[in-house]
């Protein structure tokens, strides 16, 4: 039901991810019959989890493991790795420098050009090691390195950008990507994203996409909707391109997984967003907590460098243990930012879901004081949930 703002304007009630939770129902399931297969485009995977095209979150190493380990990283190509030939000491400065001097810093850290070379050689890099190689770029960037990415034989493109649509409205001496005809005319599955409306993810997925991204402005290091005001909460977004994609299925017989893409700290706001529709997740800041991150315990947003509005900042996460920890356990900590994928298991146990897509049946309530009903002497000593 809308909600009247004034006498000229409604609307309509959006929820977040930490206002909502899952509803235990009839059965059981031991953890271990939990099955959390996936497929994006042709390849499958074992964990529903992507980690972030951020700079301190995936480099060639990062990629390879978490493919070993059953999940995705996918590089960025816009990045530090695809414009210094050694990045080691780039990461260095980006991590010592005091966050007054950060944003000029970056600023003029990536204002180094791209070398299409270096994008050949980190994808061959990974596929030499053994990983999948997926990789990620904005619409402009996606144009003009589309054939390098494909020669260099990357699996799988993202196309990413604040908000990604099929309608875009550019300068007369501008032309847009049109997006239907870049996924037709590469070979590799190409990802597209952001949005988190009904419509535009019903329009990405009519266009080709393999996989839609959903989220604006929700990750750690984001500040989009502080800068531009845009956004909508995750629970709904979800919610709304889950619907265009059963939608779209339905007449189509096309199966488009929907990503949720960013705000999700713990393995309970994964097993949230799986139970809103989301097919897997991308994540950025419980990665760069890894032990292997490239960012030493810095994570940033990927739109911190724009030289002339910047919608990200630096965040210090600190280094909490291995990406294997972190992923698949055992866990060190107790506050759920360890073991995602055993929290999903467990979750899907709880509630009786023996696969992703009965976890996304499962029943859903609002429940804004989740995290903090009985919780005092947490918050009060800053242990667990109160941290």
């Amino acid at each position: 039901m809308d909600i009247q703002i004034g006498r000229g304007k409604t609307a309509r009630r959006a929820y977040g991810i930490d206002e909502i939770a899952l509803v235990p129902g009839n059965r059981t399931l031991d953890p271990t019959l939990a099955e959390t297969k996936w497929r994006i485009g042709n390849i499958e995977r074992e964990i529903p989890i992507i980690a972030s095209a951020m700079d301190g979150v995936v480099d060639v190493r990062m990629a390879v493991q978490l493919s070993q380990l059953g999940a995705l990283g996918v590089l960025n190509l816009e990045g530090i790795q695809t414009r210094y030939a050694d990045p080691e000491p780039i990461l260095d400065r980006i991590a010592s420098v005091g966050k007054d001097e950060f944003v000029p810093l970056m600023q003029q850290l990536y204002s180094e050009p791209i070398k299409p070379e270096l994008i050949e050689q980190r994808i061959q890099e990974i596929k030499q090691l053994g990983g999948i190689a997926a990789v990620s770029a904005t619409p402009v960037a996606a144009s003009k390195y589309g054939e390098v990415v494909v020669s260099a034989g990357a699996d799988i493109l993202f196309v990413q950008g604040t908000v990604v649509s099929t309608a875009h409205l550019s300068p007369a001496s501008v032309v847009p990507l049109d997006l239907a005809q870049f996924c037709r005319s590469m070979p590799i599955p190409v990802v597209l994203g952001n949005c988190v409306t009904y419509e535009v993810a019903l329009n990405l997925m009519t266009s080709g996409a393999a996989a839609v991204l959903v989220g604006i402005g929700p990750g750690a290091a984001c500040t989009s909707r502080g800068v531009l005001g845009v956004g909508v909460p995750q629970a709904t977004a979800i919610a709304d391109c889950a619907a265009a994609r059963d939608d779209y299925y339905q007449d189509t017989g096309n199966y488009v997984p929907v990503i949720a893409d960013g705000g999700l700290i713990t393995g309970g706001d994964i097993c949230k967003c799986i139970a809103c529709g989301a097919d897997g997740v991308m994540i950025g800041s419980p990665f760069a907590k890894a032990q292997e991150a490239p960012g030493r315990g810095y994570h940033w947003g990927m739109a911190t460098p724009s030289p002339v509005l910047p919608r990200g900042t630096r965040i210090r996460v600190a280094t909490t243990g291995s990406l294997e920890q972190i992923l698949i356990g055992p866990a060190q900590l107790d506050d759920g930012t360890h073991n995602l994928l055993g929290a999903l298991k467990t979750s899907m146990g709880t509630i009786g879901a023996k696969n992703l897509k009965e976890m996304q049946q499962v029943e859903v309530v609002i429940a804004p004081s989740l995290l903090t009903e009985g919780k005092v002497y947490q918050k009060a000593q800053q242990i667990g949930m109160g941290k």
